[in-house]
Parts: structure tokens; C-alpha cells; sequence
């Protein structure tokens, strides 16, 4: 195989909600708020931490801009940076990824978390060296579904055919402005049916995974 096989992070590879619902009950209720319930916050997940905590403080009527909801969000950073207890690799996971890298593939990861709990959560699983290029939500001016996060990305580990692994409707708009393949996984925190996301395989264990990525790899029969 030698496509170049760039997935995102929360709901793909990882099950990180518990532990973004703690960060979030965490920030909240010091500020006098009752807690959220984990659909309420997993609902809100997907477009970076600013967006997340926006949504959160517009649910509680709290302001979502100026300089109130910054420190809100500067609190959030700060305890979501340090939030790996409750978080879970998707089963298979590791083993598909390696499988993937001794098949030849480069492996990168394009992700609307923020870069310091991203790299934050690859260390805490051992996961970090197995990535060529990392970009988090905060490392360009754009988040996804603008494609530019994603073509970064490609870019920083020489380009070539590629394809975008995810489990969302932000993925699968990232994937489409981008031009590439997506294999969704179904697993993750999309909220919309598989059937009405533009996606080119789908996938419910990582297991799967190694043998999508090599059909796509595998020459045309004339």
C-alpha cells in the first residue's frame, strides 16, 4: 500500500466525550451551573473547543463572545488539556494503525481539538511517533470543514494520494471541499444516517480498516 491515510481524531480513534463532558461540568459548575448531560455535550462535539464552548454557554444563557466566555473558554483549555483518565482508543485501533504503517502507508491526523490536547492524548496512548504530520484545530487560521487543515496535512508528509478516515458530517464535508475518499466509521459521533453521508466505504471495527485501505491502494483491472 502507499496511499497516505489521514484520520481524525475524536469519534474516530478515540472515545474522548467522557472525559470532554467532565472538562465541561468541570468549568461550569464552578460557575454556578448545573451539570450537562454527555448528549447534550457529545451534541456540540465536532467543530473545535471555541465552538464547543460557545454552544455550551449559549445552552446556559452565559455569553459566548467578549471577554466573559474568554476566560470560560481559557478554563476549558486549561482542563481539557490535562483530561485523558475516561478516554478509550475505538477497538482495533492501535493494531489497525500499525498494520496500516508496516503496509507501507505514511499515517497524519487533521482534528478540530486543539493541538495541545491532541498531542497531549498521543502521548498518553504511546500513539505520537506513529503520525507523520499533526494538525490540531488551533494550528492554521481555518478549522474543517474548510479543506485547508486537511490538505496541510497531506502536504507536510509529501503529498501523493491520499485518503480521509472519519466518522462525521464535518468529515465528510472536510473530505469532499478536499477532493479525497473517505471511509466513515460508523461508530464514532456523527448524527446524521450513514446513508446520507457522501462517503466512499464505511467501517464499524477498526478491524476493517487495513483491508479498505488496501482496495483502494490496489491497481485497476483493465
Amino acid at each position: 500500500m502507499t496511499h497516505s491515510v489521514i484520520f481524525d481524531l475524536d469519534g474516530t480513534l478515540i472515545d474522548s466525550a467522557p472525559d470532554i463532558h467532565a472538562s465541561a461540568d468541570t468549568v461550569f459548575t464552578a460557575l454556578g451551573q448545573p451539570p450537562f448531560t454527555r448528549a447534550e455535550v457529545q451534541g456540540f462535539v465536532g467543530r473545535g473547543a471555541p465552538n464547543l464552548v460557545a454552544r455550551l454557554c449559549e445552552s446556559r444563557g452565559l455569553p459566548h463572545e467578549g471577554p466573559e466566555f474568554d476566560r470560560v473558554l481559557a478554563r476549558f483549555l486549561e482542563v481539557y488539556e490535562g483530561a485523558q483518565a475516561l478516554t478509550v482508543l475505538y477497538p482495533g485501533t492501535r493494531a489497525a494503525l500499525e498494520a496500516l504503517q508496516a503496509a507501507g502507508c505514511k499515517l497524519g491526523l487533521c482534528t478540530n481539538k486543539p493541538l495541545a490536547p491532541t498531542l497531549a492524548v498521543l502521548r498518553h496512548f504511546g500513539l505520537e511517533n506513529l503520525f507523520a504530520a499533526v494538525i490540531g484545530g488551533d494550528s492554521l487560521a481555518v478549522k474543517k470543514p474548510d479543506p485547508a487543515p486537511l490538505l496541510e496535512t497531506l502536504k507536510r508528509m509529501g503529498g501523493g494520494p491520499a485518503i480521509f478516515v472519519g466518522d462525521s458530517e464535518v468529515d465528510a464535508e472536510t473530505a469532499q471541499n478536499a477532493g479525497l475518499p473517505l471511509l466513515l466509521f460508523t461508530e464514532g459521533y456523527r448524527k446524521t444516517p450513514v446513508e446520507a453521508l457522501p462517503h466512499d466505504a464505511a467501517f464499524a471495527h477498526h478491524d476493517a480498516l487495513p483491508g479498505l485501505v488496501a482496495a483502494f491502494s490496489a491497481p485497476a483491472v483493465p
